[in-house]
């Protein structure tokens, strides 16, 4: 079910699919929307969970506003619709800009999350390989969607990519030290060929202190496209279960203390 809701004066498009389990927010990548989900991330999800999502501003069905697209405003944005529509802890699964996003919610707000599922996130500018140039970024398809589902005028798309572009060589910017106090358990994923650097999605996982880590193989940023039974898999294996893993060879892992 989707309906344009009023969140704290801006009118935004917004997904819910009612279950009597935990609630599971998600947050779409950087000029997507929540729609692209249904056949990518909801099978692993929709039997178990109350799932939430909603088009983030200036995105999908949701129209634009001033600021909307650093990542501060979309940290704010998030904690809101934790706050005023969920209204309880979630398990975010967030892609992309979305995962950045679940780790400054969760920084900032731990009480608001439960666990997340990182989907080739960067949680520094710098953790990125260098991205093509804006002429060739949407294709075709995308464009015709964007004239049809966004609020805002067609040409604008090209205005908010070329906005969002020169955001993300400088956001977002966190700092290790504050990735180290998330205490939620972290699925850490990204494809094996991904825009995300490998070093830096391995650095995320190693500063978490209750991180899991999930490499897909054959895939790119476009994993949960490419692959999508295994990235379900993959979480529907880890909110399964959350508890800290407890394996036969720890080595960056101690087995806990009982």
């Amino acid at each position: 079910m989707s309906e344009y809701i009023e969140l704290r004066g801006h009118r935004i498009r917004s997904y819910e699919w009612p279950h009597d389990g935990e609630a599971v927010l998600l947050l779409h990548g950087g000029l997507s929307q929540t729609s692209h989900w249904d056949l990518q991330i909801l099978p692993a999800i929709e039997d178990s969970f109350h799932i939430f999502g909603y088009d983030r501003t200036g995105h999908g069905f949701t129209g634009d506003q001033p600021g909307s697209f650093h990542f501060e405003f979309q940290k704010n944005e998030a904690i809101a619709y934790l706050e005023d529509v969920v209204k309880k802890p979630a398990h975010i699964i967030g892609y992309s800009d979305g995962a950045n996003i679940a780790l400054m919610v969760a920084i900032e707000r731990p009480d608001l999350v439960a666990s997340i599922v990182s989907i080739a996130g960067n949680y520094h500018y710098s953790g990125i390989h260098p991205l093509p140039e804006s002429d060739g970024f949407i294709a075709q398809e995308d464009r015709d969607e964007y004239a049809v589902t966004s609020p805002d005028a067609p040409h604008t798309l090209d205005e908010k990519i070329a906005k969002m572009t020169a955001i993300w060589k400088v956001e977002p910017n966190i700092s290790p030290e504050l990735l180290a106090k998330i205490e939620c358990p972290v699925l850490v994923m990204a494809g094996d060929d991904d825009v995300v650097r490998h070093e830096h999605t391995i650095d995320l996982f190693d500063r978490l202190a209750l991180g899991q880590l999930a490499i897909v193989p054959g895939t790119s940023h476009g994993l949960v496209k490419e692959k999508p039974a295994i990235v379900q898999a993959l979480i529907e294996d880890f909110l399964t279960d959350l508890s800290y893993p407890v394996t036969r060879m720890p080595y960056k892992r101690t087995n806990p203390v009982t």
